[in-house]
Parts: C-alpha cells; sequence; structure tokens
C-alpha cells in the first residue's frame, strides 16, 4: 500500500481535522473558538482559503486568508533571503621565490581586488629544482605579503609547506 505524499507547509482546509481551532479572520481580527466546519464555511463564503497558522498551540490557531497569494508571498521572501547571501570564494595567486618586483606588485593589485570583493585568498609560492635548499627566500616572500596586507587581510593559515610549495590563506578583515 503506497502512503500519500507528504506536502510541505501549512495544513490548508479540508487538510484541517481538528475539531476546534481559534480564527483569526481576513482583516486580522479575532474571531474567537469554534468547530473548524464553521470556519470553513466562513472562509469559503468570502472565497478564501483556511490557513493553519500555529497547529501546536490549543486550540490550533488559524486564518482566513488567499493561499495561492500567501505561498507567493513566502517564494518572494525566500528568493530575497537568498539574493542577500554572499558566497564566499578562495582565489588562488601563485608566486614563485623569485618573483620579480612588477609581477609581484601586479599580484598584490590583484590580492587587494579579491580581498576588496570579500572572497579569500590563497598565496601558492611554489618551488623549481633547487630553490627547494633556499626555502628561507619563500618564507621571506609570504611574510612580505602578509605584512604588506596586514590592514586589509587577516592570516586564516600561516605559511606551511607541502611537497614543493608553500600556502598562506588570507581573509578579508
Amino acid at each position: 500500500m503506497q502512503a500519500a505524499p507528504t506536502r510541505e507547509g501549512p495544513r490548508v482546509n479540508e487538510e484541517i481535522r481538528v475539531p476546534q481551532v481559534r480564527l483569526i479572520d481576513a482583516d486580522g481580527e479575532m474571531a474567537g473558538v469554534m468547530t473548524t466546519r464553521d470556519a470553513l464555511a466562513r472562509a469559503y463564503s468570502v472565497g478564501l482559503d483556511l490557513l493553519e497558522i500555529s497547529p501546536t498551540a490549543e486550540p490550533p490557531v488559524v486564518k482566513i486568508l488567499d493561499y495561492g497569494k500567501f505561498k507567493y508571498e513566502q517564494q518572494k521572501k525566500k528568493n530575497e533571503a537568498r539574493k542577500k547571501q554572499k558566497v564566499i570564494e578562495i582565489k588562488e595567486v601563485k608566486v614563485r621565490p623569485s618573483t620579480n618586483e612588477n609581477d609581484y606588485q601586479v599580484k598584490l593589485r590583484a590580492m587587494n581586488s579579491f580581498l576588496a570583493e570579500g572572497d579569500k585568498v590563497k598565496v601558492s609560492l611554489r618551488f623549481k629544482g633547487r630553490e627547494m635548499a633556499h626555502q628561507e627566500l619563500g618564507i621571506k616572500m609570504l611574510e612580505r605579503i602578509r605584512t604588506e596586507m596586514e590592514d586589509k587581510a587577516k592570516v586564516e593559515q600561516m605559511p606551511k609547506l607541502e611537497n614543493r610549495q608553500m600556502i598562506m590563506v588570507l581573509a578579508p578583515r
């Protein structure tokens, strides 16, 4: 035997199966406690729906309103909330221990713009060949980036060595 599909959201009209309810009419006025059948008859007489607002109250609170309009308003609120959300992305900037000054300045400007947009920045410093023997140059480079970005960003992950690269993560202040 297959179960009826469960609906999410409040119960409407005939789905309300309690003997008594506390009714709020279409104008927002408290109409008092009455049988569910009477409340439903009132809702149908004005051409609207009976919507269960507070199912846990004793007796449950129901309101007379246009269910289609109610659903539309709820959807609008949900979309508005989604619009206001900011997804934080992690942008990566790759540098080398031997990165020259001009390239360094370009990368610094890119980091500034990423942080201004509210994104995190992952600074990857890659060592090639014999550069591995001079890791202090890489540490010096990341330290310089950290000090120059101090007013705009905080270090979320301190520089750490993974295989042939050092990684540091900066987050906007």
